[in-house]
């Protein structure tokens, strides 16, 4: 009997470290997850979707959140006062398309389009913020492949608050593809085409994370 607890224990150890290979095989394999398995999940962190491939976004910093609540208590306050819709802040899937779903940090939608929207989350949206973290990775995230998702889910407006460059760059959707409205620093306030009258001084933002 000791010589099998031994051997129970030694197994044990020489595993101590490994993934639990047992328990990710029950998980479909990058590649052929579908969206209801993708929608399924209950992780509690972000995790977007694209083509039955799993995508990780780092996890978000204090800093990313300070500017992500600053974002969202403005544009809600404007919505609201306009009764425009509502706008929501990630993890919440969007679903761009067919086999592609988004987190946008910070998103608006219309009145119309909630009440289109089909289960439990939004099919597109009217206005997108994304906050860029620092990583290569993260930047080539935000601002190339979303981007490009973005302008061919039809979303009007495109907002990429950049902290690392200090700017704010306003995407307006003509076509097919985004334009810059606006590249604002400095002093400068950064405004949209979407929504008149919305502006967000860009010095404000960077000292919401100070």
């Amino acid at each position: 009997m000791e010589r099998q607890v031994t051997s129970t224990a030694r197994k044990r150890r020489a595993k101590a470290g490994e993934p639990v290979w047992e328990l990710a095989r029950l998980f479909p394999s990058q590649g052929s997850w579908s969206e209801e398995a993708y929608l399924a999940l209950d992780t509690g962190r972000l995790i977007e979707y694209s083509e039955g491939f799993l995508e990780f976004p780092p996890m978000p910093t204090m800093a990313h959140q300070d500017i992500l609540i600053f974002l969202f208590e403005l544009l809600k306050a404007y919505v609201l006062k306009h009764q425009l819709g509502k706008v929501y802040v990630a993890p919440l899937p969007v679903r761009l398309r067919a086999g592609r779903y988004r987190e946008p940090d910070v998103f608006f939608v219309s009145t119309q389009r909630v009440h289109e929207a089909e289960g439990k989350y939004p099919s597109g949206a009217d206005l997108v913020m994304e906050i860029v973290s620092g990583s290569p990775s993260d930047r080539e995230r935000d601002l190339v492949q979303k981007r490009h998702d973005y302008a061919q889910a039809g979303i009007p407006e495109y907002w990429i608050v950049d902290p690392d460059e200090g700017a704010i760059t306003v995407l307006w959707l003509e076509g097919e593809a985004y334009v810059e409205h606006g590249r604002f620093a400095g002093g400068e306030t950064a405004t949209s085409r979407l929504l008149p009258g919305f502006a967000v001084a860009v010095a404000a933002v960077w000292a919401a994370a100070q």
